[in-house]
């Protein structure tokens, strides 16, 4: 038997690779081609060790003077002591190019669709399954494209969790004037090919040990999108779910329907869309979103916030968190500028 780990550096770039049954990790990684640093290999010198973001891991042995016992309850491994028992990743403070490790895969995808959802959103849907492989990636990453017809490239976070077929979605802001935008406007075609570089990022679901708060703005509501598919196909986490979308009018509103699915099928799942700039026909939640967070909530227990959505959206809610001293509340977030070519 064997496990599917993942490992994700501080550049962004993450690798998988199988872990056999009791099967020290070092040793895996070694095996794989990814030279993690290392001196004692006796879980002593410290200088192999990661954070384990999901998964069941034990540790054969480890010296106080390497990990101390808040380290470990932060989940702090040593590779060279570590055996999993599930599928797992695990995240490294220094870049995957310390390790030798090969760069993020390249693989074609084609074009099977191209989806409006509301007058300024778009979502790509790709087919990359001609090699036969599945492309690996933790929910919440991205994958950078390249423009049919150009030199350009652009970022996207893919709106699905990994498949067998290799079947992937991308949701797309329209811009006036971008070139992707333009592409798809005035000349995608069912049947393109466009080439990807995945996965990226490291900005992903983590371990789950208690209640998630999900904040996107605007397309980064693909991220979630992926990490709630993840969430639903486990039939729910442990621990309630609750979205907050915030976009600028109700017509930028899309996948509402998805995202409704998403209760039926993840227990304590909540949703809060948030209209900036509401017309007056919009009877739900307007202004910003950190006007309609719980405060109680917040203060009652731990949260693990996650955010992805433009720069100013993140920054005032980090703000907001300061302002409120809610240092039980732990977070991860991803800014996004988009492009105006």
């Amino acid at each position: 038997m064997s496990h599917k780990v993942a490992f994700s550096f501080a550049d962004g770039k993450t690798l998988f690779f199988p872990v056999q049954s009791h099967e020290i990790l070092l040793d895996a990684a070694l095996r794989n081609g990814i030279n993690i640093p290392l001196d004692c290999r006796e879980g002593v010198c410290g200088t192999c060790q990661g954070r384990c973001e999901s998964g069941q891991y034990s540790q054969d042995y480890v010296d106080d003077e390497a990990l101390s016992a808040e380290d470990l309850r932060q989940r702090k491994m040593l590779t060279c002591q570590t055996r999993v028992s599930s599928d797992a990743a695990f995240y490294f403070d220094f870049a995957s190019s310390l390790c030798n490790a090969p760069g993020p895969g390249r693989l074609k995808g084609i074009v099977r669709a191209v989806e409006q959802v509301s007058p300024n959103t778009a979502i790509l849907h790709l087919d990359a399954g001609a090699d036969g492989q599945q492309l690996d990636f933790l929910p919440g990453q991205y994958a950078r494209l390249q423009i049919p017809g150009t030199h350009g490239q652009r970022s996207y976070s893919f709106a699905n969790r990994p498949n067998s077929g290799n079947q992937l979605q991308f949701l797309i802001r329209l811009l006036p004037d971008g070139l992707m935008s333009n592409y798809i406007r005035e000349r995608s075609l069912i049947g393109d090919e466009i080439l990807l570089e995945a996965p990226l990022g490291a900005f992903y679901l983590r371990h789950v040990d208690k209640p998630l708060v999900f904040v996107a703005g605007g397309t980064g509501l693909s991220a979630f999108l992926g990490m709630l598919d993840e969430i639903a196909e486990r039939g729910g986490c442990g621990h309630p779910v609750h979205l907050y979308y915030g976009v600028r009018n109700a017509a930028d509103l899309c996948e509402t329907q998805r995202i409704a699915a998403y209760a039926e099928r993840i227990p304590g799942f909540r949703f809060t869309p948030v209209i900036s700039d509401p017309s007056p026909d919009w009877h739900g939640k307007r202004g910003y979103i950190t006007e309609h967070f719980d405060l109680a909530e917040f203060r009652d227990q731990a949260l693990d916030m996650y955010l992805c959505g433009p720069p100013p959206m993140v920054e005032s809610i980090k703000q907001w968190l300061d302002t409120q001293a809610l240092d039980q509340t732990r977070l991860y977030y991803e800014k996004f500028t988009q492009s105006n070519t």
